[in-house]
């Protein structure tokens, strides 16, 4: 993807968003649609009469698109709308997929509740204690459903079905499948900004499978999956969530690739472990502002807990996945069920004694 193609989606994406911002600020939802609505149609009627030349009406066109479309959803909120036919079926599979944890002889008895945490966003049966660790750690993003949470289940979806092969027809197939799985989880588990954004990334990403001679840019991408998520959900950007989640990544589109190209090597242990912090550090210093702004807190020790906690959260829920899918056929093997235990062990001790410093 060449500049002017980012440049030409930044033009887009900058102005819309700012029109949704404006229009929750203003307020006045019926007064913003009657302005919007209007403008956006003259603005339209004049690039339809001289096209080519009318840019700034372009930007100030979808300026008007966000805001009429954060007025429209503030309007029709409280209409009674059909349900959606997947939510019952993907109730009844969170129902399914939470009495199966529960029903897994761990040792310790907290285990099967964070896994529920981690694998479905249920933090009920929590222990509070685990939570306050997860928080006085700075590890509470942990607990939270992000990218992090649907990128571990797609890379683990991927790479079982890599087994059909690198043929145009199977990477199609393995995009469809891979798509409706990961769709259908982002549904199970209540379709938050966070998820919803991450599942954007991995449409994006099987598309772009299939036309491998493309360039990728984060930034476009970045810029695309914001469009498509305001323009469908122009509420959401109020959502604490949504916020810390695009913010985390700019993090990665913009300061990571700086601070990873910063250490020589490309290969190695102390190259991943640079990569991993480069990453940490990139995440944290955009969204730190806003944590501040909203909470007054700074976790101190937020590198050392994700250079420990993230890599046992990932082969915690490796494991877990596979724990519960086997559990659920009744061929699960104990040492698998050990072997998880084992691993959450570890994560809240670790972050124990991170909050203990």
């Amino acid at each position: 993807m060449t500049m002017d193609e980012v440049r030409d989606i930044g033009a887009v994406t900058i102005p819309l968003a700012a029109g949704v911002v404006v229009a929750g600020l203003l307020g006045h939802s019926f007064l913003v649609a009657a302005v919007a609505l209007p403008l956006s149609a003259a603005i339209l009627a004049l690039c339809a009469i001289r096209p080519g030349r009318c840019t700034p009406g372009i930007i100030l066109l979808y300026f008007c698109l966000g805001a009429f479309s954060l007025a429209c959803a503030t309007l029709s909120r409280g209409l009674t709308v059909g349900m959606n036919p997947l939510e019952e079926p993907a109730g009844r599979c969170m129902a399914a997929f939470t009495a199966v944890i529960d029903g897994i002889p761990f040792q310790h008895s907290g285990t099967g509740d964070l896994l529920k945490a981690l694998l479905t966003g249920r933090r009920e049966t929590l222990d509070p204690a685990v939570t306050q660790t997860f928080r006085s750690s700075g590890a509470s993003h942990i607990l939270a459903l992000s990218g992090l949470h649907l990128g571990v289940i797609y890379l683990a979806v991927s790479r079982i079905l890599a087994l059909a092969g690198r043929s145009r027809g199977a990477f199609v197939f393995r995009g469809a499948v891979t798509v409706g799985l990961c769709g259908f989880y982002t549904l199970m588990t209540g379709a938050s900004p966070s998820i919803v954004r991450a599942f954007i990334y991995i449409c994006f990403n099987e598309l772009l499978r299939l036309h491998p001679e493309r360039r990728r840019s984060p930034a476009a991408l970045l810029c695309a999956a914001l469009t498509l998520q305001l323009l469908f959900s122009p509420e959401v950007i109020g959502s604490l969530g949504f916020q810390l989640s695009y913010l985390a990544m700019c993090g990665i589109s913009v300061l990571f690739p700086v601070l990873d190209g910063w250490y020589p090597g490309k290969r190695g242990l102390m190259k991943t472990i640079w990569s991993s912090a480069a990453l940490s550090i990139s995440c944290q210093v955009f969204t730190a502002p806003l944590v501040w702004l909203r909470f007054h807190t700074f976790p101190r020790y937020f590198l050392l807990t994700n250079l420990l906690a993230l890599p046992l959260t990932e082969a915690l829920m490796v494991c877990a996945l596979l724990t519960v899918v086997l559990s659920a056929m009744g061929i699960c093997p104990g040492a698998l069920v050990n072997l998880t235990d084992t691993i959450c062990v570890w994560l809240v001790k670790s972050l124990e004694i991170i909050s203990s410093m």
